[in-house]
């Protein structure tokens, strides 16, 4: 049961007309149980392999990203590391900053590399959702208390309405967890079930044509 918010936070933002999926950082490095980085992340794929199909099938932009670093990101990131030393695990290269295969991209989906919490930080995603005429943005993965609220926190100071379907993020600590969806709900975006997202995918595809 969801705590009730103070009032005059927790307004509704709701859905715009055109929206774009990001799935962030569920590469193999936090969802493989055999990194020092894992979470607990099996029901978020599942809900996330569903909200792909739906996108997919209602053509939108579906973006993934990845957090991997190359010997010469290690001075950019120095501050980073050095707060979790764990980040090391994600060489570039090495197959933790893979996607997981069970939610793989397709080749015409981007894959942006970071090297911070924030999907926007020094990638290239700001262009892409403001080429592609995006007004919503659907932000999926992990972790939810790190890059997960850093993407939903700056898609709303990008201009963007941040959505965040509550089965298709996760978190290695449900407290955080549970935390931070009920301060993203608060202040930055909508937490709403995974349902409630397929439904407006579904009214997205049909308004536009797609199949049709």
């Amino acid at each position: 049961m969801s705590t009730p918010h103070i009032e005059g936070f927790g307004g509704r933002g709701g859905f715009g007309r055109r929206p774009a999926l990001i799935v962030v950082d569920m590469t193999l490095g936090f969802t493989d149980p055999e990194s020092p980085l894992a979470c607990d992340l099996e029901g978020p794929v599942e809900n996330i392999r569903k909200l792909l199909e739906a996108a997919r099938g209602a053509e939108i932009p579906v973006v993934f990203t990845t957090i991997a670093y190359r010997e010469s990101d290690k001075l950019t990131a120095a501050a980073f590391i050095d707060k979790v030393p764990a980040l090391l695990t994600l060489e570039a290269g090495s197959r933790w900053g893979e996607i997981d295969p069970r939610i793989a991209p397709r080749e015409s989906e981007p894959v942006l590399n970071k090297l911070f919490a924030s999907a926007f930080y020094g990638t290239g995603f700001p262009s892409l959702l403001a080429a592609a005429g995006v007004d919503t943005l659907i932000v999926t993965g992990a972790s939810t208390s790190g890059c997960v609220r850093a993407t939903a926190v700056d898609a709303l100071q990008y201009g963007y309405r941040p959505v965040v379907p509550r089965e298709a993020v996760g978190d290695r600590n449900q407290e955080a967890h549970d935390a931070n969806l009920y301060d993203i709900d608060a202040k930055y975006g909508d937490v709403v079930g995974v349902d409630e997202v397929l439904r407006y995918l579904e009214a997205v595809r049909s308004t536009s044509g797609v199949g049709t």
